[in-house]
């Protein structure tokens, strides 16, 4: 991976090309904690932004200051009807601080308003700390730069300088910078080959080169406009590792004829015109600057993304008394309910007039039921770690002792983020439940101690009592992931009978239930060798297979953690 000095220069050569054509870019995502670092760098995206203005969002903005919406107090004022322009009323840049934060409502809006090239930019300032807490894939698929500075300190980042000049000039020149035929089709199969899907990507790439040869003063995109476009745009989008295509045999040159007399400069003029964009050297220009984590992930063939409902926050929900405050909607008052007045005078004021009309001998305002707005509030449910840990004689005399390793640290975890746990164990004909959802660490350790080991596999009997236990906790408010520990050997079908057959087609089962009842599950094979069985079980229930052998309890607790929290 590149030193400091270079991920910097890059950043500053990003915010320069941005600083020419910010709507036709659509913004830049940035993922840095706040600090020195990126007040830099926000100040030299300001400092080079064209005369379009700049508005601050909240991840919580409404849909009025967005889009506009009836201006109360001179409606009230006036009699008459009166809106208000929103932000996006008019061409703007939008910086987004907390974007992680931001809801899918809000991303939604914002991608529409990038999509419909009015001349928005958009600045989304990501400060998320956990690999989840990341920018909406709506958005961040239509800004084309991505820069992470998290790794930065403030010693390798010199003050950004603006050249307003160069910047002035660039802009003049943007409409006449053209591109070969042949660069658009390298960028794209480019994107093919780092596991890019969408074709917004390589149209974006092009569209930075062309601002960055803006920048240098030419009317031609060259090599390393496509390289820095590459490494800026494609390098932070790659989900798989590349590699080289097989170079195909060079076909044998055809004669030329005596009486076909060229001229050497049109040739070389000719052949300058016609020069192959060079993929191979923009994919490893790509390769160059892969973080080391993404390339040892791919190399490790990580355990895929889990849903949004395994989060590592608990499941929203809404109420009317407490939580982060969500947009009023129409109710009626029951007593209950906590009346939005602002809302209510809002829907009501543009009617004002016509009920005036109806009711002339009535005074001040005219409310009517459906004018009624109500409160309403979202705020996080506690999320519950219920661990299904196979005690039997097989699992004993193999990863017993690993798997009670690898679960005290992770309780450890869970207790520093006030998670619940629950364990359950699973051994001889049945299955139980040693430990309800608790904060407690110390009882947690010592039930974990005590778990004994030997008889039989009833994973089915394991996995019936995971999802009561899942589903008992719903209804508390909770959110419930389960992590089901085992070898894979089931023999003791549900109803205790010894019957290898059966145990697999009730876990088999059991498996589908849980899928439908949406409860985020993960399945550890800690066999010595990885079952099949297992693999085809977490298929089943939707959940994430990991095969860990021969890891000890440190390893196979963050193996766990990692795909709990992804």
């Amino acid at each position: 991976m590149s030193d400091a000095s270079d991920i910097w220069s890059r950043a500053a050569l990003a915010v320069a090309c941005f600083s020419v054509d910010p709507a036709g870019l659509g913004g830049i995502w940035v993922r840095a904690r706040s600090g020195p670092v990126r007040d830099r760098l926000i100040a030299g995206i300001l400092a080079g932004l064209p005369p379009m203005g700049l508005r601050r969002l909240h991840p919580n903005i409404s849909d009025e200051q967005l889009f506009g919406g009836v201006d109360l107090s001179a409606t009230l004022s006036s009699g008459k009807l009166v809106r208000s322009s929103g932000i996006l009323g008019t061409p703007t840049a939008m910086l987004l601080p907390m974007a992680e934060r931001a809801t899918a409502g809000l991303s939604a809006r914002l991608a529409l308003a990038l999509d419909a090239q009015n001349g928005h930019a958009l600045i989304a300032m990501d400060e998320g700390a956990e690999p989840d807490e990341r920018l909406a894939p709506s958005l961040a698929d239509r800004v084309a730069i991505h820069l992470d500075l998290d790794a930065l300190a403030v010693g390798d980042c010199p003050v950004l300088e603006t050249d307003f000049d160069a910047i002035t000039q660039a802009r003049a020149l943007l409409p006449d910078v053209q591109a070969l035929p042949e660069a658009l089709d390298t960028l794209t199969r480019l994107s093919a080959r780092l596991g890019i899907t969408s074709l917004r990507a390589p149209l974006l790439a092009l569209r930075l080169a062309r601002a960055s040869a803006a920048l240098m003063g030419e009317t031609l995109v060259d090599e390393e406009d496509l390289t820095l476009a590459a490494e800026l745009v494609l390098a932070p989008r790659a989900t798989v590792l590349p590699q080289s295509e097989t170079a195909e045999p060079e076909a044998e040159p055809e004669q030329q004829t005596p009486d076909a007399p060229t001229d050497p400069e049109d040739t070389t003029e000719q052949s300058e015109l016609d020069m192959p964009i060079p993929e191979d050297i923009l994919l490893e220009a790509v390769k160059a600057i892969l973080p080391t984590d993404l390339l040892a992930q791919l190399a490790a063939s990580k355990a895929p993304r889990r849903t949004a409902s395994a989060s590592g926050t608990g499941a929203a929900k809404r109420g009317n008394r407490r939580g982060r405050p969500l947009p009023s909607r129409p109710g009626a008052l029951d007593g209950e309910q906590r009346i939005d007045m602002v809302a209510t005078l809002r829907a009501a004021a543009p009617w004002q007039p016509v009920r005036a009309k109806q009711q002339p001998d009535r005074t001040g305002l005219h409310i009517r039921p459906d004018d009624i707005r109500i409160r309403q509030f979202e705020e996080k449910s506690d999320r519950l770690l219920i661990f299904a840990v196979d005690a039997s004689g097989s699992a004993a005399m193999t990863r017993l002792a690993e798997a009670k390793g690898a679960i005290e640290l992770l309780l450890a975890e869970a207790y520093a983020r006030r998670d619940q746990v629950a364990l359950i164990s699973f051994r001889g004909e049945a299955a139980e439940v040693l430990l309800p959802p608790t904060r407690s660490l110390v009882q947690t350790k010592r039930r974990l101690g005590a778990l004994p080991g030997g008889g039989g596999t009833p994973l089915a009997a394991g996995l019936r009592a995971a999802m009561e236990l899942a589903e008992q906790s719903k209804g508390r408010g909770m959110t419930p992931s389960i992590a089901v520990i085992t070898d894979g050997r089931a023999n003791v079908a549900l109803d205790g009978a010894a019957n290898r057959p059966q145990a697999a087609e009730d876990a088999q089962t059991l498996g589908r239930v849980i899928r439908s009842r949406d409860i985020p599950a993960l399945v550890i094979d800690m066999g010595n060798r990885p079952q099949p069985g297992l693999k085809d079980l977490a298929s089943t229930m939707g959940a994430t297979y990991l095969p860990l052998p021969r890891a000890d309890a440190q390893r196979l607790s963050t193996a766990v953690s990692v795909a709990l929290d992804a």
